[in-house]
C-alpha cells in the first residue's frame, strides 16, 4: 500500500474551539484510523505552536516550526513564496483546513471553504477574513482541490469564485462528540438555547426581538447565549437595550464542550437564526441530544437539516417568534422534531467525512 504523507492545518484546534475547530478536531481524530494515511498538523501560529503536541490525536505528528500567520498570508496574496515544505518537509500533499493553503514545491493541495460570506456578504465579514478570496482563488490559480462542508458552498465556489466544477468536492461534517454532563444544567427552568460567535452573520438581534415576543406568554423561560463575543456585538447589545425582558436573557460567553453538553441536557429548544451559513453545527449538535430546533433557512441549513427543524425566513423575527411559541406550546410538534432530529443527525458521521477527505487527498496527490 502507498501511504500518503498529508500535512493538516490544525491551528483551528488551538484555544477556544469554534465551529472549524470542532470539524478539524473530528475530521483528525477519524482520518488517523486510515492506515493508508501518514498525518502530520502544523500551526499558523508563533504564540499557539507550542500547544499543538497537546491539541493533536496521538496518531498525528506535530509540526511545530514557527510560523507567523499575518505575514504569511500577506505573501501567499500575492505570490506563490513561501512553499509549504519550509514548515512541514516533504509531503505528498497540504490541506489547508480554513480557507488558507500554503504553496508547495511538490505536494497536491486541498482547501476547505466554509463559506463565501466575505464575496456574498461583505458586510457581515470580519476584517481578518477580506484575503480569504483572494487565497482561494490563487489556491485554484495553482490547481488546488477545493473541499467543502455542503453542496451549497460547493455550488457557491462555482458561482463566485469561478473554479472547475470538478474540482470542488462537497463533504459533510460529522457531528461532534460531546462528553456526558458532569452535573445538571447551569441554567435553572425552561429555556431557548443559542450556541455561536455573537457576529453579525449569526443573527442575534433578531432571535433577542422573537425571544421578546414569546416571552410574555411564558414568564419562566428564559433566552440562553453561549458563545464569544465577535465583532458584532455591539448590535446584540442594542438589540438587548430595545427587550423589555432583557432581564431574562442569559450570557455565558464560550463554553467548553462539557459545558455545551450541560447545555443541551436542559434546553427546551434550540434557535439558530443565522443569516448565512455554509454548514451549521449547533442545530446537528442539538438533534443528536434531543433537542427540537427552530432555525433559518439561510444558506446550507434546508440541506443539512432536512425536515428536522422548524424552518423560517432568515432576518424575520416574527417567523422566529411564532415558530419558537409553535414548539414551546405544542407538545405533538416537540416530539416530532426530536425524532425526526435523532435520525438526521444520525446520518452524518465523521468516518463519512474523513472517508470523504481521503479520497480527495488520494486525487490531489495524483494531481502532480
Amino acid at each position: 500500500m502507498n501511504v500518503l504523507r498529508v500535512a493538516v492545518d490544525a491551528t483551528p484546534m488551538l484555544g477556544e474551539r469554534t465551529g472549524i475547530g470542532a470539524f478539524v478536531a473530528g475530521a483528525l481524530g477519524a482520518l488517523g484510523s486510515d492506515p493508508g494515511l501518514e498525518l502530520s498538523g502544523y500551526a499558523l501560529s508563533l504564540r499557539a505552536r507550542n500547544g499543538l503536541a497537546a491539541a493533536l490525536p496521538q496518531s498525528v505528528r506535530p509540526l511545530t516550526r514557527p510560523m507567523a500567520a499575518g505575514p504569511l498570508l500577506r505573501a501567499w496574496a500575492r505570490a506563490d513564496q513561501p512553499p509549504a515544505e519550509w514548515w512541514t518537509g516533504p509531503v505528498d500533499v497540504v490541506h489547508g483546513t480554513n480557507f488558507v493553503v500554503p504553496p508547495t514545491r511538490r505536494a497536491g493541495q486541498v482547501v476547505t471553504v466554509h463559506d463565501l460570506t466575505p464575496v456574498r456578504f461583505p458586510e457581515l465579514a470580519r476584517r481578518s477574513t477580506a484575503l480569504f478570496p483572494t487565497l482561494v482563488r490563487r489556491a485554484l490559480g495553482r490547481g488546488a482541490r477545493v473541499h467543502t462542508p455542503s453542496a451549497f458552498v460547493a455550488a457557491e465556489v462555482v458561482e463566485l469564485l469561478g473554479a472547475d466544477p470538478d474540482r470542488v468536492t462537497p463533504v459533510h461534517h460529522g457531528v461532534p462528540e460531546r462528553p456526558a454532563p458532569s452535573g445538571g444544567p447551569p441554567v435553572d427552568g425552561p429555556y431557548v438555547l443559542a450556541l455561536g460567535t455573537i457576529e453579525p452573520r449569526k443573527g442575534f438581534p433578531h432571535l433577542v426581538a422573537a425571544f421578546d415576543a414569546v416571552a410574555a406568554a411564558h414568564p419562566e423561560l428564559r433566552l440562553v447565549v453561549a458563545g464569544p463575543d465577535g465583532w458584532g456585538a455591539d448590535a446584540f447589545e442594542q438589540a438587548l437595550a430595545r427587550a423589555a425582558h432583557a432581564d431574562r436573557v442569559v450570557r455565558l460567553g464560550w463554553a467548553a464542550p462539557s459545558g455545551i453538553a450541560a447545555l443541551l441536557s436542559g434546553a427546551t429548544v434550540l434557535a439558530f437564526p443565522s443569516l448565512y451559513e455554509g454548514f451549521g453545527l449547533p442545530p446537528l449538535e442539538a438533534m443528536a441530544a434531543g433537542v427540537p430546533v427552530v432555525a433559518t433557512r439561510a444558506g446550507a441549513l434546508p440541506e443539512v437539516l432536512g425536515d428536522a427543524a422548524c424552518l423560517v425566513p432568515a432576518g424575520d423575527h416574527v417567523a422566529l417568534a411564532e415558530a419558537l411559541a409553535l414548539v414551546l406550546d405544542d407538545a405533538e410538534v416537540r416530539a416530532g422534531l426530536v425524532a425526526r432530529g435523532l435520525e438526521q443527525a444520525a446520518r452524518f458521521s465523521w468516518q463519512d467525512c474523513a472517508d470523504g477527505l481521503a479520497g480527495l487527498y488520494r486525487r490531489a496527490a495524483e494531481d502532480r
